[in-house]
């Protein structure tokens, strides 16, 4: 497999196209959580182009859309630091400092991309993150030519200032900028910073008790040398594709063996499930030892008032279900879909309240990594749907696999989704055995 990734000249700083202001931004108490400070890295790899492809203009087009962007997203284009109030809260010096911009080549063909990568690192010079110095902007841009006349776009966000949510807005503003489809003054909604929404002053309504409720936050003994092993053993990336059928025939199977519903199970509860029990059956770890399932789940309508259209914060909670080895794996899958549900069931208003009081001041709450596997769903954010104007993107997948969980959209199957995590060598082949045979 072709693995060569060549940076065709430095990095270069992309800056607003008109003036922003200049000030000095506070993020959130759930923007400044410790979990969240790394990158959201998206790798689109689009379709190869017809030889009269002018790859000169399609670059132009990226970068002048790129800085037209980044004027309504100023934050984007600033630099993040610690507060110096010592309280645990980042914020962001907004000067118009710029994001970041590459240019590269590869040997890489998009036929590539259709399986998943030999290692989790694989893929990592398609985003050259490390080239940036002296401090990283939240917003890297890498356009990668292949081999095959193909391209791949690598677009890496500061986790601290966007969610998912946030990410894929300012993706499809940028995309329909460069294409032409839209002018900047059309483009709905408009982005809405308003971090203080989510302060403790503005969601507090009350005495907050939170002894027992949240099971995110908890220390849990290790067993096993679960951190460990997955930090000290190769991972291996491993990619299953669902088809409707295949989803349908799941929703089946956990409605048969699992509690009477009013409600059907949806495609996250079945597919989310599966993997939870597969993986842990894979990875073979003591009845007792307590696990975990950690997503996110979107809250901008779950607080009162809602957030407002266009708020592309961390605007989500973590959902936690919670059992033993011992009964994931002894029983059914609409068990385990129904401990899914009931995680998502509980986020409401005081639960939000709840979180943000756990995180804030001294208290700095953080998920716990022992007997935990993360689900991020992807496949809901629209990212097949962005388009530079060479089409939409064949592959939409992480720059690096990682042992967190992504569900995957794929090209042209709208029911489709491509489940990716990465698994210790030693569990892998089981894995892959288990997660198809969900009636093992």
């Amino acid at each position: 497999m072709a693995s060569s990734v060549q940076v065709v000249k430095k990095p270069v700083l992309i800056t607003p196209s008109e003036p922003t202001p200049s000030r000095l931004l506070s993020l959130s108490a759930l923007d400044s959580q410790l979990f969240l400070r790394f990158s959201i890295e998206y790798l689109l790899v689009y379709p190869s182009q017809s030889p009269s492809f002018d790859k000169a203009t399609t670059l132009a087009n990226v970068k002048t859309a790129l800085a037209r962007a980044l004027v309504p997203y100023y934050p984007l284009a600033g630099r993040v630091r610690p507060s110096p109030h010592g309280s645990g809260i980042l914020e962001l010096v907004c000067r118009a400092q710029g994001a970041a911009f590459i240019e590269a080549v590869s040997d890489y063909t998009a036929a590539d991309f259709q399986e998943p990568p030999r290692f989790v690192t694989q893929w990592r010079k398609l985003l050259s993150s490390d080239l940036i110095t002296p401090v990283l902007p939240p917003l890297v841009v890498q356009l990668t030519w292949l081999a095959d006349g193909s391209a791949a776009l690598c677009v890496g966000f500061t986790h601290s200032i966007c969610d998912g949510i946030g990410t894929s807005e300012f993706l499809n503003l940028f995309a329909n900028l460069a294409s032409g489809r839209t002018k900047l003054s059309d483009f709905k909604p408009k982005p809405v910073w308003d971090r203080h929404l989510l302060d403790r002053t503005n969601l507090d309504s009350g005495d907050i008790t939170l002894a027992g409720t949240h099971p995110e936050f908890d220390r849990v003994p290790d067993l096993c040398g679960f951190s460990t092993r997955f930090s000290q053993e190769r991972l291996s990336p491993t990619s299953i594709i669902f088809d409707k059928a295949w989803i349908n025939e799941l929703k089946r199977l956990a409605t048969f063996t699992g509690q009477p519903s009013e409600f059907g199970f949806t495609s996250f509860e079945v597919l989310s499930a599966l993997v939870w029990r597969s993986w842990a059956r894979a990875l073979n770890l003591p009845a007792k030892q307590v696990l975990r399932l950690l997503f996110s789940v979107n809250i901008r309508h779950r607080v009162k008032p809602s957030l407002p259209a266009g708020f592309y914060g961390n605007a989500f909670v973590l959902g936690c279900a919670q059992t033993t080895v011992k009964r994931l794996t002894e029983q059914g899958l609409g068990y385990v879909c129904g401990l899914v549900r009931k995680a998502k069931e509980r986020i409401g208003d005081e639960y939000v309240r709840e979180v943000v009081e756990s995180v804030s001041g001294t208290r700095r709450a953080s998920p716990d990594s022992v007997g935990v596997l993360i689900v991020s769903q992807w496949s809901k954010l629209g990212l097949d749907m962005v388009d530079f104007g060479m089409g939409r993107p064949v592959h939409v997948g992480p720059v690096c696999a990682d042992r967190y969980c992504l569900l995957l959209p794929i090209h042209d199957r709208p029911d489709a989704i491509k489940v990716m995590v990465a698994l210790p060598d030693t569990a892998v082949g089981r894995y892959e055995c288990l997660v198809q045979n969900p009636y093992s």
